[in-house]
């Protein structure tokens, strides 16, 4: 029997949507873990993902952010990656949030990178950046637990 499926829907600032078949692997109330393989070879900075690289997806309804676990077919981290959003919603067949474009990179060897700053709106509301900026913050603090308590959960889960 294959796993049951969800489909993830990205949407961003600009109004642009994109959609994601995903297995799930694990629900509970307002929080969903799915696993998706990366259909080909993708540089993100100076990390490399080849195709196949297993990306666990963890959602939460209540959290400012998501979190990609990407990990190799031995179950070894290569990066973690971080989507500051709102707006998540979770239900039975579908994950929806939204990107407010600021990304959070940490890998193995303890560097954090924010990404995309420089994409934020000019015209922003205040309110909205603070989120954005204290999301960013509470990310970037302690990367190298962050990274634990991810690796952690994920090998977890494949105990199952």
């Amino acid at each position: 029997m294959s796993p049951p499926t969800i489909t993830e829907i990205k949407n961003t600032l600009s109004g642009e949507r994109q959609e994601f078949q995903c297995e799930l692997l694990r629900a509970s109330d307002g929080e969903v873990v799915v696993i998706y393989r990366m259909p080909r070879d993708r540089y993100l900075e100076d990390v490399f993902l080849p195709k196949n690289t297993i990306s666990i997806g963890y959602f939460w309804q209540h959290k400012a952010f998501n979190a990609y676990h990407w990990i190799d077919d031995q179950r070894d981290t290569l990066a973690l990656y971080f989507n500051i959003c709102d707006n998540t919603r979770i239900s039975v067949n579908l994950i929806e949030w939204r990107d407010l474009v600021v990304d959070v990179l940490i890998t193995p060897d303890g560097r954090c990178r924010v990404l995309d700053e420089h994409e934020l709106p000019d015209r922003l509301e205040n309110e909205l950046r603070h989120y954005i900026e204290s999301t960013r913050d509470e990310l970037c603090l302690d990367p190298a637990l962050r990274l634990a308590e991810f690796d952690n959960s994920t090998r977890e889960l494949f105990k199952c």
